[in-house]
């Protein structure tokens, strides 16, 4: 997907809600449903003018998840096995 790219689509999803999906431009996703088209509009609005802060929290929490990664390798409490146990 191009980093300048935005999807939105409104269905119909029941005969009093629409089902909202949105993607931005780093592949951030979301689906919800509001019970009108203008209730949809903005929630579209609100959530993809908050594309760049939600990608900075992104960016924040993948890297802290590196460093602790990194910690817990130099403290010897990891393994070489991909099971996700440790």
């Amino acid at each position: 997907m191009s980093k300048n790219k935005y999807r939105l689509t409104i269905t119909e999803a029941h005969s009093d809600m629409y089902k909202v999906e949105m993607t931005d431009k780093y592949c951030g996703y979301t689906c919800v449903y509001e019970p009108s088209v203008e209730d949809a509009i903005a929630y579209a609005s609100y959530w993809f003018a908050e594309t760049e802060a939600r990608n900075k929290a992104h960016q924040v929490s993948g890297k802290a998840i590196k460093e602790m990664i990194e910690l817990d390798r130099q403290a010897g409490i990891t393994t070489k096995i991909s099971d996700g146990l440790d």
